[in-house]
């Protein structure tokens, strides 16, 4: 059987274990360029009462890595890694 390619593919369905409003309505997974991203979505009420739409946000599966023997960054400031203080 051949392997099926998901690369640039995505996937969603509806969130089976949501608890409360802030929870996503809708989880997946998504591959850009060969790199896999979890997807939130939430349905939303336009302002002006004329419909619907998703609103989301997607987070990165794996965490960054600075280089092959570094530790995976941690922090959102992606800076944080170096080092505070100024060599000269």
């Amino acid at each position: 059987m051949t392997q099926y390619d998901n690369t640039n593919r995505f996937i969603m369905s509806r969130n089976a274990k949501r608890e409360t409003e802030k929870h996503p309505e809708f989880t997946g997974t998504i591959n850009v360029e060969g790199v896999e991203y979890w997807l939130n979505a939430w349905v939303q009420e336009k302002k002006d009462g004329s419909g619907k739409f998703f609103s989301g946000s997607i987070k990165r599966k794996e965490p960054l890595t600075i280089g092959p023997d570094e530790p995976p960054v941690k922090s959102k400031n992606k800076i944080d890694y170096l080092d505070d203080e100024i060599p000269f």
